[in-house]
């Protein structure tokens, strides 16, 4: 047990020691920190952030807004459960407004949606800020998309769902490939043979049609993504898997492990599993990375989450087109957070290896 405390030990100060990795690990704790309180940082706090006011639609970034809450319309009720996952909904209805002044009780004021139109309300119908004024003032610092709604909070929920399909499709794969490829590189023969044809056929399918595939079985809809980007993946998992078992259980204490008469099971998930544990970790860093584009490449074709879900690719879908007319930043900034995101996952894999792989320090 201490020489295993050892080597983890030496790994992780080599792990420390690169800086190129530090700061893609640096990268990736900053996006799943955000994952995790996303509804605490986003300015939009309704559910998946879908305020629609077309309006002020396709605003610049640094965009101000005035607006009045209203208590006479109060046709919403405030979530108390899950609010941290799953967000608030508004308990009063807003106005948007150009301009305004107030004379006694009532508040003269013209819409955003209609700046010719003059309309009056009482203050009685109004709430009050803490400060004792009547209107508010909402700043979106990256604009607003072609639906009004805050680009900002769109994309930091958009986090959330790229690191959920990052991490169960990962699970999934795992899973998968490391039952077939134990089975595989243990039983060897006929098992063999068929996990290896298996493993041949799904292979020569291209990932994306694969995955569009499943998606158009399984239909539309946030776990359907999960479920078919993980069916994809396990293959290279599967793959490595068998290749170290293969190697492994030739070893002279799997032998001694098996003159003891311990069943198949306890010798390769208690003696074989935790010896060959390197590699599948280096792949599943590399994994993640795949999965962020596959979850995007389907959201920006329209078979992934579906509206009002928010997603990385499903903005780009929706705003591609304003690249050539000055509003490139609607397709930039969730365009950036892909390739950071995905580089930094890269860069890890890359790093694990040098650190992991006993043949490449070997050499």
């Amino acid at each position: 047990m201490k020489y295993y405390n050892s080597l983890n030990k030496i790994a992780l100060n080599k792990l420390l020691s690169n800086k190129l990795a530090c700061l893609a690990l640096l990268v990736i704790i900053f996006f799943f920190f955000i994952s995790i309180f996303a509804y605490q940082i986003t300015p939009d706090k309704t559910p998946f952030a879908n305020s629609i006011e077309l309006s002020i639609a396709k605003k610049n970034p640094c965009f101000e807004v005035d607006y009045i809450l209203l208590k006479s319309l109060n046709k919403y009720k405030r979530i108390k459960k899950n609010s941290f996952f799953l967000g608030n909904t508004k308990k009063y209805d807003e106005l948007l407004i150009k301009d305004y002044k107030l004379l006694n009780d009532t508040l003269y004021y013209h819409l955003y949606s209609n700046p010719l139109e003059k309309k009056a309300i009482s203050t009685s119908n109004l709430k009050c800020n803490n400060d004792g004024s009547y209107v508010k003032t909402r700043k979106f610092l990256l604009g607003t998309d072609k639906y009004g709604r805050d680009l900002l909070s769109r994309v930091i929920l958009g986090t959330r769902v790229s690191f959920s399909v990052g991490f169960i499709s990962v699970f999934i794969s795992i899973f998968i490939g490391l039952i077939l490829g134990l089975l595989s590189g243990y039983y060897r023969g006929k098992v063999d043979i068929f996990i290896c044809w298996l493993i041949n056929v799904v292979w020569s399918i291209p990932t994306l049609m694969l995955v569009i595939a499943i998606s158009l079985v399984l239909g539309k809809g946030f776990w359907q993504v999960f479920v078919a980007v993980g069916l994809t993946m396990w293959v290279e998992v599967a793959r490595v898997t068998r290749g170290e078992v293969l190697k492994v259980s030739r070893l002279p204490y799997i032998e001694s492990v098996k003159s003891f008469g311990l069943s198949d099971f306890k010798i390769m998930f208690k003696h074989i599993l935790p010896n060959i544990i390197n590699p599948i970790i280096i792949i599943s860093a590399a994994n993640f990375a795949t999965s962020v584009l596959l979850e995007s490449g389907l959201s920006f074709l329209g078979i992934g989450v579906q509206p009002p879900v928010p997603s990385w690719g499903m903005i780009i879908r929706n705003h591609y087109g304003f690249i050539v007319m000055e509003k490139i930043y609607l397709s930039l900034v969730p365009g950036l957070c892909i390739v950071f995101l995905v580089l930094a996952f890269m860069i890890l894999a890359n790093s694990l290896r040098d650190i992991l792989d006993n043949k490449l320090e070997n050499n």
